[in-house]
C-alpha cells in the first residue's frame, strides 16, 4: 500500500514494507523499510534542504527525527523530474505511523514545507492500517 500526499506541486509517495528478517519480535524489535519518491510537478527546481519525522509507537510513544536532506544527500529535483530514496524505521512495538515534512528551497531562494503522508508501520499480525 502506498500513501500519497502533494504540497506546492511537490508530490510525496511512501511505500512502507515490513522487515521479517530485520525484526525480532521476541526481544522487541520490529523493523519497517519505507520507499520514498519526491516528485517535482511544478515549474522550477527545488532542493530538499532537511526532514522532519513524527513517529508514534503502538504505547503513544513518539520520536521526533530532524536533520539535513536525506540517506545523505540535498538533492536538486528539477521540474517533472523525481528523487527516490529507500530508509527505515525500528520500533519497540508490532505497529505505529509516521508523519513529517521536507523543507524545500526554490532556485530563487524561497523555502517551504511539503508534507510527508502519514502511513501505518504494521507487522503481518497487526489488523491496523492508516487510510488514506
Amino acid at each position: 500500500m502506498s500513501y500519497r500526499a502533494v504540497t506546492h506541486d511537490i508530490e510525496v509517495i511512501v511505500t512502507p514494507s515490513y522487515l521479517e528478517e530485520e525484526s525480532s519480535p521476541d526481544n522487541g524489535r520490529w523493523f519497517w523499510a519505507y520507499a520514498v519518491e519526491i516528485v517535482n510537478r511544478s515549474g522550477g527546481a527545488v532542493r530538499l534542504r532537511s526532514r522532519y519525522w513524527r513517529i508514534t509507537d503502538a504505547n503513544g510513544q513518539v520520536q521526533e527525527v530532524r536533520g539535513e536532506g536525506v540517506v545523505g544527500k540535498q538533492p536538486l529535483i528539477g521540474p517533472g523530474e523525481s528523487f527516490r530514496y529507500t530508509s527505515g524505521c525500528p520500533l519497540s512495538t508490532p505497529e505505529g505511523i509516521m508523519v513529517g515534512q521536507y523543507f524545500m528551497v526554490t532556485e530563487a531562494g524561497e523555502a517551504f514545507a511539503v508534507d510527508i503522508p502519514a502511513f501505518s508501520l504494521d507487522s503481518p499480525s497487526s489488523g491496523r492500517r492508516v487510510l488514506h
